[in-house]
């Protein structure tokens, strides 16, 4: 149970170091403006380096294969709840020009439902 709980929370920090380098340079363009688009890369890679700091692990604990919790299965899809989850505070704190909407919460219930079926035996 703990190594599930460690592998999800790694995920959730995974996914915010993720989100923040695919959509950081959007979110807060008036800062990154002046800057190129090689440096903007260079610096969403320099992010997604912590990004892979966590999620390696993260598989690891979590994974079957190493004693943990889940199959790769399952800990795909969780990793997509996750990513869906961090993505949707993200945008809501930092992304005011996009609204969520029912079709953005019906798509999500779909990955509920992957959730589901994925973990069911």
């Amino acid at each position: 149970m703990l190594r599930g709980i460690a592998a999800v929370g790694l995920l959730v920090v995974s996914n915010a170091f993720m989100t923040l380098a695919w959509y950081g340079h959007i979110a807060f363009k008036s800062r990154l403006e002046r800057f190129g688009l090689v440096a903007i890369v260079l610096l969403s890679w320099a992010i997604a380096l912590f990004e892979y700091c966590f999620q390696v692990p993260a598989n690891r604990i979590g994974s079957a294969q190493f004693g943990g919790p889940f199959s790769i299965w399952e800990l795909k899809v969780i990793q997509e709840v996750v990513s869906l989850t961090v993505f949707t505070l993200f945008a809501l704190l930092f992304m005011r020009s996009d609204t969520l909407r029912w079709n953005h919460l019906a798509g999500f219930g779909c990955l509920v439902l992957a959730v589901y079926f994925i973990f069911r035996k």
